[in-house]
């Protein structure tokens, strides 16, 4: 089903990623972690669907995504990026497999950190943040998508990297067997993994390399 949002407010987190709040269709319901199909209510736009995920908890009473874009060509999130209060969003139903199943270690790249950003906010609600921990790799510093945030809410089990720039505070690796081995010691736990699918293939195949359970490895099929 089909459900016409209105944009409600747009907030710059980085260079090229939109904070954008809507408008929420009566009895909407979604899961911290699940994404939608979404469109833009304009002309020429209205059939080009691209998937977004909501940063926004269920409870709340409007929908918000948090969508990087692409100005590399003339695309959704681009146009995305032009976008302001009193626009409109077409959007489906909530779909996706990335929920949470219990406490473990979450590796994110680039934009799939968006998944994981309601689910952490959901356990900052309910108190249940506990020894979670999320690795966080992105291209350079000015690319971390609420690093503040995630500072305040993990403090030591925030682990950001950037494989492109060395500054303090953050590693400058790529998330492979050699990381994983230094900053994890229990390959027992759960996962959860959300990136470019080639990081998502990559690492999940070293966290079993080194002893993960494929049923342990959360990640959107």
């Amino acid at each position: 089903m089909a459900y016409t949002v209105k944009i409600t407010n747009v907030l710059s987190l980085t260079h090229n990623v939109k904070q954008i709040t809507t408008e929420k269709p009566n009895n909407y319901k979604f899961t911290p972690g699940q994404a939608t199909e979404v469109a833009i209510n304009k002309n020429d736009w209205k059939d080009k669907k691209r998937p977004f995920t909501f940063t926004s908890l269920p409870e709340d009473e409007h929908l918000e995504f948090v969508i990087k874009t692409y100005h590399d060509h003339e695309g959704v999130t681009h146009e995305i990026d032009s976008l302001v209060e009193g626009d409109e969003l077409i959007i489906d139903d909530a779909w996706g497999a990335i929920e949470f199943k219990g406490t473990g270690t979450f590796i994110g790249g680039g934009a799939g950190i968006t998944p994981f950003i309601a689910i952490f906010r959901n356990m900052e609600k309910n108190n249940e943040i506990g020894e979670n921990k999320l690795i966080f790799s992105n291209k350079r510093g000015d690319d971390v998508i609420l690093e503040s945030y995630f500072n305040d809410i993990l403090g030591e089990n925030f682990i950001s990297t950037l494989t492109h720039q060395n500054i303090e505070g953050h590693e400058n690796k790529i998330v492979d067997m050699d990381f994983l081995k230094r900053h994890l010691e229990d390959f027992t736990q759960k996962f959860y993994v959300c990136g470019p699918d080639a990081m998502v293939k990559d690492v999940s195949k070293h966290l079993e390399m080194l002893g993960a359970s494929p049923d342990a490895i959360t990640f959107e099929k």
